[in-house]
């Protein structure tokens, strides 16, 4: 079992069914002056999104902005994403393959678009989730689609630009296949008449390639700690 414990203020917020934006300028001041720059750092700001139901616009912001800062620039590569980041990104804020909360979505979403480099399998995860709004009415992004059909609106364009938009250029989308298996399925899971004409867009640029990205790995693990985990969960 975890000895870890909140500190004050941390802890009376804690205790709050509600985070406000008073206690959003106590956590940056007293609990994190810093930032979120630990692995203990990290599971305090988990055990506070997990433990009040309601939260102000500011605790949305906050939650998203530094613990992507922290997982993207201060734990190992710097600045980007290797598989170890990925794993730990799908352990701690999906359940079989779903992203547990739109909150948790934004997180993902902003890591990708502030790292130099994205696997493929987060991009897939990522688009994954428009899937399964679609076909299963389920996950983060369904709980922030404000459409409820089976057709591609402009919002869900959006969200699919917004995953590959670092990747496209020049008129072309390049993905790799379980990217590309992801796609075909929202697309045999829609009728195209039913669908944004920008889907169609979408999918002329996509082209599939042969990612071959070598495999790393390092001694240091910093953000997939145990302890991380069990706060996680508690």
């Amino acid at each position: 079992m975890s000895e870890f414990r909140l500190a004050f203020p941390a802890c009376v917020v804690a205790g709050k069914h509600r985070l406000t934006a008073e206690d959003i300028v106590l956590l940056r001041k007293h609990s994190f002056p810093e930032g979120i720059r630990t692995s203990d750092d990290v599971v305090a700001m988990l055990a506070l999104n997990n433990s009040c139901p309601e939260k102000c616009a500011d605790w949305n912001a906050f939650f998203v902005e530094q613990l992507a800062g922290f997982i993207v620039h201060y734990t190992y590569p710097q600045g980007s994403l290797d598989e170890i980041n990925v794993a730990w990104i799908m352990r701690m804020f999906t359940t079989d393959g779903v992203v547990n909360s739109a909150l948790e979505l934004e997180l993902i979403l902003h890591v990708m678009e502030i790292s130099a480099d994205v696997p493929v399998e987060l991009r897939a995860l990522a688009l994954d989730q428009l899937r399964l709004a679609i076909t299963d009415n389920i996950g983060g992004y369904k709980l922030s689609r404000a459409i409820d059909r089976r057709g591609i609106s402009r919002q869900d364009v959006d969200y699919a630009m917004r995953i590959f938009r670092s990747v496209a250029e020049g008129g072309i989308i390049p993905v790799s296949s379980v990217e590309y298996g992801v796609l075909q399925q929202i697309e045999q899971a829609t009728l195209s008449g039913a669908n944004h004409p920008h889907w169609a867009g979408i999918m002329a640029a996509v082209e599939l390639r042969a990612y071959a990205e070598p495999r790393r790995s390092r001694w240091l693990r910093i953000v997939d700690e145990e302890p991380v985990s069990e706060a996680a969960v508690a």
